[in-house]
């Protein structure tokens, strides 16, 4: 594999399903999506039959916590050897330019290899590559069991450039018909559609080389965001599959640690879809919050205000769209759903910039005096809507932020609180598709 150290990334080997598998079948979304939503994950079962696809290759995170873990990463694994052995992948060296249509929008990627080496998730990080938000490091084992000793890997993790003048990714799609297409076709479930284009040409991987180059460059990168002569390059932020891409640093440090690497040792190497963080398609949606099976008298309104020291002003709502439009406004608002209905809160002593920095903290709390069942991160706003008025369970609806604020806010205030922002709606999340080995 071909690296270039200054900038963090390598030129992989990728490997795609052979000719003739259905890759309608083939590719399935993030395993952190539909968490609590089993049916999904049914309906894309029956729709992959036995068919190969890369359903048998992860671990849905809605089948976390069951008594079959074991047996299913040993069937996840086996799956993996399988599909090397009898000549499913095949595979090829260079970049892959990825479009994805979803929602009426046209998202633009790259596949690259990303050096681990260059990443550090961990609060006041200053590496090549950082955390955009905190890291869960409780959701770290189940995928770290995965990934140890897998022959391959496959990423759902997006990674941003913030690149306004369009300098790396975009002169692949204005010379897109003179690239090998190598996959064309219509994702399930809404999904959208997928196409890919192996860039294979010297020049034009020289070429998105040269601009990562340019975008990496300290002086230029400082005058940028106003920072001091002294300040570390930021040249790629985390977007989705942050805690893939942790799982893959975990792996690789204990590798290091235990002195079993080799000088070209794949697991330095994460495969990630770097996007542009002034794709026209790239939108920031909040993660919502779910608490399942609250603890009976609990009264989430009350108890944010006392957990904020009195700074709630809480007002009623009609319904969910009068409650999502006066959160959405602006401000320091949340949106609680209950079976009893809907409230809007103005919290007027914040913790945080963002309402989300108000609201984890709170929720971390009761999470250890053990106030509910579960807490999980819902995407959409029927999905919180539905979930929250379920008795017993509280919905909490949160704002999302601009994502032209992200880079300037990591590199001045570190990682955001965890889930605080999602790049697009559940649907329109990153289907597997590409697999390197390791």
């Amino acid at each position: 594999m071909r690296t270039f150290d200054s900038i963090g990334i390598g030129v992989p080997e990728i490997l795609l399903p052979r000719a003739g598998v259905d890759l309608h079948k083939w590719a399935v979304v993030a395993c952190d999506q539909y968490t609590s939503e089993p049916e999904y994950w049914a309906r894309v079962a029956d729709e992959v039959g036995e068919a190969p696809s890369t359903l048998r290759l992860i671990f849905p995170e809605v089948f976390l916590g069951r008594a079959d873990a074991d047996e299913r990463i040993a069937r996840i694994q086996a799956a993996m050897a399988s599909y090397l052995a009898d000549g499913v992948l095949t595979g090829a060296e260079g970049f892959v330019y990825v479009e994805r249509t979803a929602a009426n929008k046209l998202r633009r990627g790259l596949m690259v290899a990303l050096d681990l080496d260059a990443y550090d998730y961990t609060k006041g990080s200053t590496s090549l590559v950082r955390a955009t938000e905190g890291t869960i490091v409780d959701r770290l084992p189940p995928r770290i069991r995965v990934r140890e000793g897998a022959p391959v890997e496959l990423p759902h993790i997006m990674v941003l450039v913030d690149d306004p003048e369009g300098t790396v990714i975009e002169p692949l799609t204005a010379a897109r018909d003179r690239l090998e297409r190598v996959y064309d076709f219509d994702l399930m479930e809404g999904g959208g559609h997928l196409t890919g284009y192996r860039v294979t040409d010297p020049a034009a991987e020289a070429r998105v080389v040269a601009a990562l180059e340019a975008l990496a460059a300290p002086g230029p990168f400082r005058a940028r965001y106003g920072l001091a002569d002294d300040a570390p390059v930021l040249l790629y932020a985390m977007g989705d599959g942050n805690h893939s891409l942790a799982t893959a640093k975990a792996i690789w440090e204990q590798a290091k640690a235990a002195g079993t690497t080799t000088p070209d040792d794949p697991r330095r190497y994460a495969l990630v879809e770097l996007v542009n963080l002034h794709d026209a398609s790239l939108e920031f949606e909040p993660i919502h919050r779910v608490l399942f099976e609250v603890a009976g008298g609990f009264d989430p309104v009350d108890s944010l205000t006392t957990f904020l020291e009195g700074g709630v002003e809480a007002e009623p709502a009609e319904s969910a769209a009068e409650m999502a439009a006066k959160v959405e406004a602006g401000g320091q608002k949340v949106g609680v759903i209950t079976a009893r209905g809907y409230q809007v809160l103005t919290l007027t002593k914040p913790q945080g910039n963002l309402p989300v920095g108000s609201v984890q903290p709170w929720l971390d709390a009761l999470g250890a005096s053990r106030v509910f069942r579960e807490l999980d991160y819902v995407h959409g706003a029927d999905v919180v809507d539905r979930l929250g008025r379920k008795p017993g369970n509280v919905g909490l609806f949160l704002p999302g932020m601009d994502k032209h604020d992200l880079f300037k806010s990591v590199i001045l205030d570190g990682a955001l609180p965890r889930k605080t922002f999602s790049m697009g709606e559940a649907e329109e999340k990153r289907f597997y598709m590409e697999v390197r080995r390791l």
